[in-house]
């Protein structure tokens, strides 16, 4: 029988899946394993179903003597060096298209939340400061009929686009080139960065993180914005130039931000991005819907045991792996 390692508890859907054609060990615990953890469990399993916060690298991919297919429960995967995986044939794969309507939900929200207050608000009734009703208490921005820039115009960013619409929002995008299904359905508008910067109420993020988006949002680009703009990243951390967006909000360049990824997870209440009014942050939730959730364990698990079974399965991300399959 294969032998699989799964590096944290993943939805019973999953687990069972994996369970029913496979030793499978878990981490128990509710941290991520350590990596001393994860180098002993490598050595002689077929099959490594781990998550975005383990670091699988060459140093990693070493030790493993038998290793065939890494299972990546994410839809991003960098957290993986896939080409030292496809150096050594292993396949990897990661569950996309399953996250996306979760995770523009959650973006929204957090547009939302973060245009209207809502947190403010509710941490100003919990503390027992409302003491009447007040035509300028707590003041925020419309969303309808706003303008909404996204940034990558992939799954994610067209569900985005789907939600502004029916909010009556202008939809400027930045992608590699115009995608005239989502011109026409959604009336959006391919533009350059610097125009979307400009000209936008709301800024979302929705691109992988590569060497090319690393710090794509820093100094430069936040003072294009609009003082009363909001940025909203639900991507990945680094895509932001983190300490150039505390200091923007600090002194005013934009109105707001919230942000469900950051530089390194977990933050402490002590980040410095805890300690400014205006930002709304959350503990990287994007997907965290009880079904979505479940969904993911599944893809995840079917995958790792298509490989193992000898079938190329259709979330992989290197598919030069199995060519012959």
């Amino acid at each position: 029988m294969f032998r699989v390692y799964v590096t944290r508890k993943i939805p019973q859907e999953g687990l069972s899946l994996l369970q029913s054609h496979a030793d499978v060990t878990v981490w128990q615990g509710e941290l991520p394993p350590p990596r001393d953890v994860i180098v002993d469990n490598i050595r002689d399993i077929d099959g490594l179903l781990c998550l975005l916060t383990d670091k699988i690298d060459q140093e990693v991919l070493d030790v493993a003597r038998k290793l065939k297919v890494i299972g990546n429960y994410a839809v991003g995967f960098d957290n993986i060096d896939i080409a030292e995986a496809t150096k050594r044939g292993i396949a990897v794969t990661n569950t996309p298209g399953v996250l996306t309507e979760t995770t523009a939900d959650l973006a929204f929200g957090l547009l939302m939340a973060a245009a209207r207050n809502i947190v403010q608000g509710d941490r100003y009734v919990r503390e027992g400061l409302w003491q009447t009703w007040e035509p300028m208490l707590l003041l925020g921005r419309d969303i309808h009929e706003s303008t909404l820039g996204i940034i990558g115009m992939g799954r994610i960013g067209q569900a985005m686009a789907k939600r502004a619409s029916g909010f009556g929002m202008r939809i400027l995008y930045y992608d590699s080139a115009p995608i005239e299904e989502v011109d026409k359905k959604y009336g959006a508008q391919n533009v350059s960065l610097e125009q979307l910067l400009q000209e936008s109420d709301f800024v979302t993020i929705h691109v992988p993180y590569t060497l090319a988006t690393d710090k794509l949002i820093s100094t430069r680009e936040l003072n294009m914005m609009k003082k009363e703009a909001i940025l909203i990243n639900t991507a990945r951390g680094p895509v932001v130039d983190e300490p150039a967006l505390v200091d923007a909000l600090q002194k005013g360049v934009i109105a707001g931000a919230g942000l469900d990824v950051f530089h390194t997870e977990p933050i402490s209440k002590d980040h410095p991005l805890c300690h400014v009014a205006n930002v709304v942050v959350a503990p990287h939730i994007g997907s965290a819907s009880f079904r979505t959730r479940a969904k993911m364990a599944t893809i995840a698990a079917s995958g790792v045991i298509e490989v193992l079974q000898g079938r190329k399965p259709y979330n992989i991300v290197n598919p030069e792996v199995l060519r012959n399959y």
